[in-house]
């Protein structure tokens, strides 16, 4: 028997779960999830084209980090407006309303820290959100069986209907948030997003304060060496 490449697949399996661990939806925990993983680290994303491309101010030495940050920005605007285009004629007051719903829907009930978390935003914004959704009657709440201070949230019969009622729009705006994209630019994309995600998800799970971050951020991780 090859011990050394069952200790080096233990290690690699260590490596995923810790991964999955510390960011569960970057893959799934299971074989596929793990040969989806082997395969993006075996595969980096690699550019069609190797030439620089163009951004606005590069010629005054604007850098890609700046570029980047404000495409960043540009892009979540855009997908903004359609989104609010897609509950124009609904109950909804804010695209966080459906999208809560949606990941209720499809992970499952969960706290309402891990559903804030899940969405990216600090607890008061979440509170509120979760609050509104209650006084709707779409997301329902009872005690966990683990602790019983905290509570669990789930998505109701009538979230689920007030949901279903916008998909088509919503997938439509999805839609057309990709843009003129190619199958192939979609998952190139979708790559170095997740990529992007991960890396950025573990530090604002630590909540650090603000006064702290980009200091923190900047010193763990070396960015001024990248």
């Amino acid at each position: 028997m090859n011990y050394t490449l069952i200790k080096d697949f233990m290690g690699l399996l260590e490596e995923f779960e810790t991964e999955v661990q510390a960011y569960p939806e970057s893959y799934p925990a299971t074989l596929k999830g793990f040969k989806a993983w082997m395969f993006d680290k075996e595969h980096p994303v690699q550019a069609e084209n190797t030439d620089e491309p163009y951004w606005e101010g590069k010629e005054n030495g604007r850098t890609p980090e700046s570029a980047i940050n404000t495409l960043l920005v540009h892009l979540n605007r855009y997908a903004k407006t359609y989104s609010k285009s897609a509950i124009s004629d609904s109950e909804f007051s804010t695209q966080e309303d459906f999208i809560y719903l949606i990941n209720l829907k499809a992970f499952g009930q969960m706290t309402k820290m891990e559903l804030i978390k899940k969405n990216i935003q600090e607890k008061p914004v979440g509170m509120l959100i979760i609050a509104r959704l209650l006084r709707h009657g779409w997301v329902e709440q009872i005690d966990s069986n683990i602790d019983k201070r905290s509570k669990l949230i789930h998505i109701s019969q009538e979230g689920l209907q007030a949901l279903e009622r916008q998909m088509a729009k919503i997938r439509q705006a999805t839609k057309i948030v990709a843009g003129n994209l190619t199958y192939n630019e979609k998952m190139d994309l979708i790559r170095i997003l997740n990529k992007l995600d991960r890396f950025h998800y573990p530090i604002f799970a630590r909540n650090l304060h603000s006064e702290d971050l980009i200091t923190t951020v900047y010193e763990e991780y070396s960015i001024g060496k990248n």
